[in-house]
């Protein structure tokens, strides 16, 4: 749970910023019944506090010619603090991973990948994954559809009767 204690207007508040970031602090205010000011200082509150970290775009990755996303189960030789960071270090420098989690189970980490085609995975996979130290087996799977694809985080604050608005998404 956060630092900061959020009241319902917060809640508010975060809620609109995640479903439209672009939104004006006078369209904010009004949103979430508040004049400007004190919605502008809430918001900064917020983000002084690390609840609010970034504004982003978010882009069509297949308009853009990513058409390939893949999931890769990585496990490591051994399970070693060196390797650990070693990996991790590798992997925070490639562009095309859009995500890495350290996991529980048969595999030691998750990626998320995205690239243009089956030959760029390969040279992904070939000449920069299999090649970091440590690294013991990989196992991909293709994505064949996007079913489910989101950013706002669900906000216990707002309660089952007010959801956070609905977004539009790119496909």
């Amino acid at each position: 749970m956060p630092n900061i204690k959020l009241d319902a207007t917060d809640w508010k508040i975060l809620a609109r910023l995640q479903g439209n970031a672009r939104l004006s602090n006078v369209e904010l205010a009004r949103a979430v019944n508040l004049s400007p000011s004190p919605c502008l200082a809430r918001v900064r509150q917020l983000e002084e506090g690390g609840l609010i970290g970034s504004y982003v775009t978010l882009l069509d990755p297949l308009k853009l010619g990513l058409t390939v996303s893949v999931f890769i189960q990585v496990r490591l030789e051994r399970q070693v603090e060196k390797a650990l960071e070693t990996f991790e270090a590798a992997i925070a420098e490639r562009p095309e991973v859009m995500e890495c989690y350290l996991m529980t189970g048969d595999s030691d980490y998750m990626l998320r990948v995205m690239v243009a085609d089956v030959q760029a995975l390969e040279r992904f996979i070939v000449d920069f994954l299999a090649k970091i130290p440590g690294v013991g087996n990989l196992k991909s799977s293709f994505a064949l559809k996007q079913v489910k694809y989101k950013t706002a985080l669900p906000l216990p604050g707002l309660g089952p009767a007010q959801k956070s608005p609905r977004r539009r998404t790119a496909r």
